[in-house]
């Protein structure tokens, strides 16, 4: 169990900040929708990486409190924060495609090719 904890806190900060920075290098260059990288299949990497980190302190802890309080930070903060930046995001083109693509928190795996923009429901 532990091993298994040392890798997912292992994966989320390298997800984490890699995502981050990738968007932060980007978009010093061009303005817009990040869609590629570790944007390509979900919409909120930095914060999957967060809760994976986090969810690595739980599992070591072993104890039940802090799976209430992430759950409490998960569904009353981050859950929130996606949901503005998705509302932010939606003014730019393309944005119906890529969301149609792409998974709010959980990586889209098996995706056929992005809907066209006039086409594409917005499913939540």
């Amino acid at each position: 169990m532990l091993g298994g904890a040392i890798l997912l806190y292992a994966i989320g900060v390298v997800l984490m900040v890699a995502s981050d920075a990738q968007k932060y290098f980007l978009l010093r260059t061009r303005r817009g929708l990040v869609t590629d990288g570790f944007f390509a299949r979900t919409r909120n990497p930095n914060y999957l990486g967060e809760m994976m980190l986090y969810a690595s302190f739980a599992i070591v802890a072993g104890h039940l409190i802090p799976w209430v309080v992430l759950a409490w930070v998960w569904g009353g903060v981050f859950w929130p924060n996606m949901l503005r930046k998705d509302a932010s995001l939606a003014r730019y083109p393309g944005w119906p495609a890529y969301r149609a693509a792409t998974g709010l928190l959980l990586p889209r795996l098996f995706r056929g090719p992005a809907p066209a923009a006039a086409e594409a429901p917005a499913p939540l």
